[in-house]
């Protein structure tokens, strides 16, 4: 099973001391060795933030 289930969490939104809203993803390991970022939406900051991937 090269493709495992990832945990996708916004970076500004612990900063301004709201929640952090997540994602579910996935990534093929063999060809993605380094962690995921994304532009996601975050619904509690009203805005696109960046979303990184944090450990399971």
């Amino acid at each position: 099973m090269a493709r495992e289930s990832i945990i996708l969490e916004c970076t500004e939104a612990r900063k301004e001391g709201k929640p952090p809203s997540r994602y579910m993803s996935s990534r093929n390991k063999k060809l993605q060795t380094e962690s995921v970022e994304k532009k996601k939406y975050n619904r509690f900051l009203r805005r696109h933030t960046l979303h990184r991937e944090i450990k399971n």
